[in-house]
């Protein structure tokens, strides 16, 4: 799942580099060893500090603009990665742009973010909450005079899908769409080809979302 992800966010056009962020447990030496196999970049930082991970890993990587994609999101979409930089970059004055702002419009693991590297220092710098900490972004989240914000909204609400693997019955729904549409299919085929299928959404369609301080 992770070769995967790593893959789809690298095919964004607007995506220079992908770095695997993870930590410094050995727990998470199988990590290191694949990356190290498939010649990915790779940081390893703090187990529960990740907005100190992720600084680390733009200040060893040389990164001026940041995209958080998680590793546990396989239907992770090239071209809303760039429609997420888009908004970043050719915003006026944006510091954070994401496609997860309340109310969500796109189903559950499609949550791209995109900050800067100032935005990034100075939340890292700044945030006091162990629990935003861990989230990496709800301090920029909450904070709109402070940093300027840009929403990616999609036209339909498609929040009830769910494409994220917190679950084996997630990996489950997930293992059917894959095996089920080409690679070079879009985020919207995947939507249609799962409305094709209900049966498939009884699979996860129970499992509650943790809900994170945003």
């Amino acid at each position: 799942m992770l070769a995967r992800v790593v893959r789809r966010v690298g095919q964004a056009d607007h995506i220079s580099e992908v770095v695997v962020a993870t930590t410094s447990a050995r727990a998470d030496d199988p990590i290191a060893e694949l990356a190290q196999a498939k010649g990915w970049r790779l940081t390893r930082g703090a187990e529960d500090d990740v907005l100190d991970r992720y600084r680390q890993a733009a200040e060893e990587h040389d990164a001026e603009l940041i995209v958080r994609v998680c590793s546990d999101c396989p239907m992770t979409s090239p071209v809303l990665i760039d429609a997420v930089v888009n908004r970043l970059s050719e915003g006026a004055g944006v510091d954070y742009a994401a496609n997860n702002f309340a109310p969500a419009t796109y189903p559950k693991g499609l949550d791209v973010e995109a900050f800067t590297r100032d935005a990034l220092e100075e939340a890292w710098r700044d945030d006091a909450r162990p629990d935003w900490r861990e989230h990496v972004t709800p301090y920029l989240r909450q904070h709109p005079g402070r940093f300027k914000h840009g929403d990616v909204r999609h036209c339909e609400d498609l929040s009830d899908f769910r494409w994220t693997v917190d679950t084996p019955e997630d990996l489950a729904f997930i293992r059917c769409l894959i095996d089920a549409v080409p690679d070079d299919a879009t985020w919207l085929d995947c939507v249609e080809l799962q409305r094709a299928h209900p049966e498939w959404s009884a699979i996860n369609q129970h499992i509650q979302q943790r809900v994170v301080s945003r």
